[in-house]
């Protein structure tokens, strides 16, 4: 088994180092990374139900799609994450028990009582410390899952604290859980660099790290494709929302639908005034992309007076 050691934190990199070594690593392989504060959602999710949008913008945590199902997760230089890669002749089966065994060993290790919990979880001494996910490509598995080592807790419950009033979403919802950090369950924490050290040292093969060809292809995968609105967010499935705020002109309702991160319908009522009907509001909107520019170009105020064009924003992102 090659042993590797991603020292690269920037989550477009990781999310495709894991998509190019499963379509062309040659061996099996095991890899340990660390992401900057991101988001990583489940490939079945849609984006805009699993995030605080107004959290992810104003503490800069990116979104990053991943090649296997399940929920959301922060991720931040706390988290350890890791990565197995397999060669099977039998790939119609997922089997979490094979993979998260040897990570529970060496937490059992280390003087903490760890166990898998449910079908895909890893807890330690009753908490939730360690969420995994698989797909199968290529002829080959990948299981992968992400564990709470020091990491900030507070972003955790930010990034993903979702107001799901009068939402509904065909997209696969988290289940939110109870969890800890390792470090706070041991009595002589390591430090994060030395944990990773030894759960390194606990697999059997040889230590390879990444090429410089490889880390150019895999720069180029992130560039094309983990980097972009359309992986991230473009596949989001069908997602209905409705939202209000009460602002000094009055209080302002949206309804909205988004497919593909594409704004499908939209429609404002409330007790504002306006020069115009927001129904040539709303027909400016339908079919532009659900980001931060929605409104460029286009001076709100002529559709409900006093507004302006981030007011409009901060009820629709929040």
């Amino acid at each position: 088994m090659r042993i590797i050691y991603n020292k690269r934190t920037n989550p477009y990199f990781n999310l495709a180092c894991e998509e190019y070594l499963i379509d062309n690593a040659k061996d099996d392989i095991f890899m340990l990374w660390r992401n900057e504060s991101a988001v990583i959602i489940g490939k079945n999710q849609n984006a805009y139900a699993e995030i605080n949008e107004a959290f992810v913008k104003e503490h800069g945590i990116k979104v990053v799609r991943r090649l296997t199902g399940g929920g959301a997760v922060f991720h931040d230089l706390g988290n350890v994450n890791y990565t197995f890669i397999v060669g099977e002749e039998r790939t119609s089966k997922l089997d979490f028990e094979r993979f998260c065994k040897p990570i529970i060993i060496a937490l059992n290790n280390l003087g903490l009582d760890a166990s898998l919990s449910g079908r895909n979880d890893i807890i330690a001494n009753g908490k939730k410390i360690s969420g995994t996910a698989q797909c199968v490509r290529n002829g080959k598995i990948m299981h992968h899952g992400c564990i709470l080592y020091s990491a900030d807790l507070s972003g955790v419950a930010g990034a993903l604290n979702v107001n799901t009033d009068k939402m509904k979403s065909k997209g696969i919802k988290s289940v939110r859980s109870r969890v800890s950090n390792i470090a706070d369950l041991l009595e002589n924490p390591l430090p994060v660099e030395s944990f990773i050290e030894y759960i390194m040292n606990t697999a059997a093969g040889e230590r390879l790290d990444l090429s410089e060809q490889e880390e150019k292809e895999v720069s180029k995968l992130a560039d094309l494709k983990y980097s972009t609105w359309e992986w991230n967010f473009g596949k989001s499935k069908k997602y209905e929302k409705t939202v209000s705020k009460r602002f000094d002109y009055g209080v302002i309702t949206v309804n909205y639908t988004l497919d593909g991160g594409i704004v499908t319908d939209i429609s404002f009522e409330g007790d504002y005034f306006g020069v115009r009907d927001t129904k040539e509001l709303s027909e400016k909107i339908i079919g532009k992309r659900f980001e931060s520019d929605i409104f460029n170009g286009i001076d709100v105020e002529n559709y409900i007076f006093g507004a302006s064009n981030n007011d409009l924003l901060s009820l629709l992102i929040q």
